[in-house]
C-alpha cells in the first residue's frame, strides 16, 4: 500500500521564524533556514515533506498562518 503524500506550503513572506512548526512537528518535516530571509528572519523551510503524516499541527499552530497542508 502506497503512503499518502501531503502537500505542504510555507509562505516565506509571512513566516517570522518563530520555530513553532519545527518544534511541534512529530516527524521533523521543517528546518530553519541557515541565513536570514529578505525581512531579516530565519524562515522555516519544508525540508522533508515526504515524512509528513498530515496531522496539521504545524498549520494549526502557526501564528502567522504561513503554513498550509493539503490532504
Amino acid at each position: 500500500m502506497k503512503k499518502k503524500q501531503f502537500k505542504i506550503t510555507s509562505n516565506q513572506n509571512w513566516c517570522k521564524g518563530c520555530e513553532i512548526c519545527v518544534k511541534i512537528c512529530p516527524k521533523n518535516v521543517f528546518e530553519m533556514q541557515k541565513d536570514p530571509g529578505p525581512k531579516g528572519y530565519f524562515i522555516a523551510l519544508v525540508e522533508h515533506p515526504e515524512l509528513c503524516i498530515g496531522c496539521l499541527e504545524c498549520e494549526l499552530h502557526c501564528p502567522d498562518l504561513a503554513i498550509e497542508v493539503k490532504i
